[in-house]
């Protein structure tokens, strides 16, 4: 009977401290996520800040994420250095040198094959191999890749100013007069060459330096555009609302 006793009592037991063990862990667990909370309390935030152009991937994949993205980002500093180094000396060449690009092609091109030429004759003097020159040529999926990507781009840009021209959006079009304008007053200081190269540069430094700052131009980016907003509230109250606007909503209602 003694041992029929125990045996309700020892099932009992395991049960209530099944019960009691369930509850600390979900306590505790609780607890855990309180204080992680208290210790992190912006880790919930964290996934609202404000990003630059309203990005949600890294900069390595908004710059696409294959190799043009690696350059820009100096992924590889030796293949950055020595794209950066050959557009400065095409600018060299062509702005301060005043060279052309047909005279500039030409001359290379008869450098390399005087080069060419008189190491295959001298090879067969000095009893060495005549240098291999490899075939070469444009793949084609390359080519038609990059055309199919420009035409994507000029179709975008040429959506975009149909959009603005139809009137649809004031802001989006005083954006672009103030944007054109601006570099209406670049242009005027400097020829195509120049700004390319300028833009070239931009491109080699800004998105490299965005990934490293991201965090603080994000937060100067964000206090900005608030600044930006309420200007342009003062401006709508004080000069867009009191234009007139034409009776095409009489209209509408009769």
């Amino acid at each position: 009977m003694a041992d029929h006793d125990r045996r309700p009592e020892s099932l009992m037991d395991k049960i209530v401290e099944k019960i009691h063990d369930q509850h600390d862990s979900s306590s505790s667990s609780d607890s855990d996520s309180d204080s992680d909370e208290k210790l992190n309390p912006f880790g919930s935030a964290k996934a609202k800040i404000y990003r630059l152009f309203g990005r949600e991937k890294p900069v390595h994949k908004v710059l696409g994420g294959g190799k043009v993205a690696d350059v820009f980002l100096w992924r590889n500093k030796k293949i950055s250095a020595s794209v950066l180094g050959g557009a400065t000396a095409l600018w060299v060449f062509f702005e301060l040198l005043e060279y052309h690009l047909v005279t500039l092609v030409c001359h290379i091109l008869i450098l390399s094959l005087a080069f060419l030429f008189l190491w295959s004759n001298v090879s067969t003097f000095i009893n060495k191999a005549p240098p291999h020159i490899p075939q070469a040529g444009l793949p084609e999926n390359l080519v038609l890749e990059v055309v199919s990507a420009v035409r994507i781009e000029l179709n975008n840009a040429l959506a975009v100013l149909r959009d603005i021209a139809s009137g649809r959006d004031l802001k989006s079009f005083l954006i672009a007069i103030a944007g054109l304008w601006a570099l209406s007053i670049v242009g005027n200081w400097c020829n195509f060459l120049t700004l390319f190269y300028i833009v070239f540069v931009l491109l080699h430094t800004i998105p490299v330096l965005y990934e490293k700052y991201d965090d603080q131009i994000d937060s100067f980016a964000e206090k900005a555009m608030v600044e930006i907003k309420k200007q342009y509230a003062v401006f709508d109250a004080k000069v867009l609302s009191k234009i007139p606007k034409g009776p095409l909503k009489e209209k509408k209602k009769d």
